[in-house]
């Protein structure tokens, strides 16, 4: 049996985040993978992949605080907003030649904080039941209901790249869940009038997670290096110990008469329980239980 777990990979280009489930479901003997949040197959970096009852985790990962780095390419934009789509306008060299850094910055000063995004219309978003990018792939042309997001960081790196027909600029972002970095490259290309678009994308960072502990797929062998469930969700979220008579009463369904400020992982000598919310009145509720055994291997 598989441990269950989390298990930190670092995706090459060229392989989507499917590709990457499947092939840690023949190393590690399960079927039982999933991922927190996907990966274009142009990016690199982070996955986190629950393993077994770490599948049970992933939805208090999926929302934390992600990290990227990326190359943004001024000059021409592209129906799927990165290197890969088929570019729909190109800006003339005399266009790009008044841009100025200044312009730039101030640009991307107003893509931090809390803003309205839309979505890159190639996405997995659904649209009236259909994924986003399948209505694209049929001709449909239509725009995407814009979100709440945050980028806390927008930051270019180094200097800017001049060449014939476009700018590079190196950035890091720190942003929310939800947030489309590939809507970033547009949404200053645009405002700068001259289109934008993503040529590279790697992902350091999710949570406490960062890619710099995750392993590299390619011709691995050997033991993965799976983190436990109960170790993992202390990185995840706050503990509360938990009495055994308590542990079987979180796993029969039943609350407890304890209180809590908010999503909480609850642990029973060196055994993960359950993860469990308030309830109100002092109370707390179960909303994943881990059953006797199935957390610790």
């Amino acid at each position: 049996m598989a441990i269950p777990g989390l298990l930190l990979v670092d995706k090459p280009a060229g392989m989507t985040s499917h590709d990457v489930v499947s092939r840690v479901r023949k190393l590690a003997g399960t079927k039982k993978v999933g991922h927190a949040g996907t990966l274009d197959p142009m990016a690199t970096g982070l996955l986190v992949l629950g393993i077994e009852s770490g599948t049970k985790l992933l939805t208090f990962i999926v929302g934390a605080e992600k990290t990227y780095y990326a190359t943004i390419r001024l000059g021409s934009s592209t129906i799927t907003d990165d290197r890969e789509g088929e570019t729909l306008e190109q800006a003339s060299q005399e266009k790009l030649d008044g841009i100025t850094v200044e312009q730039i910055h101030l640009e991307l000063a107003k893509l931090r904080g809390v803003i309205q995004q839309v979505p890159s219309a190639v996405s997995a978003i659904k649209v009236n039941g259909e994924k986003a990018y399948d209505r694209v792939r049929a001709g449909e042309v239509f725009e995407l209901k814009s979100r709440e997001v945050t980028i806390s960081k927008l930051e270019v790196l180094g200097e800017l790249r001049c060449g014939e027909g476009f700018i590079d600029l190196d950035v890091v972002v720190d942003c929310s869940s939800g947030t489309y970095i590939r809507a970033i490259a547009r949404d200053l290309g645009k405002a700068l009038g001259v289109g934008g678009h993503l040529t590279e994308l790697r992902r350091t960072r999710i949570g406490k997670y960062d890619v710099e502990n995750a392993v590299k797929l390619e011709g691995f062998t050997g033991e993965l290096p799976i983190l436990k469930s109960v170790s993992a969700v202390r990185d995840v979220l706050p503990i509360l110990e938990v009495s055994s008579e308590e542990a079987v009463a979180l796993r029969q369904g039943k609350r407890l008469a304890k209180s809590i400020q908010g999503i909480t992982a609850l642990i029973c000598e060196g055994v993960l329980v359950a993860v469990a919310e308030p309830a109100g009145n002092q109370s707390l509720k179960s909303l994943v239980v881990f059953n006797e055994g199935e957390a610790n291997v």
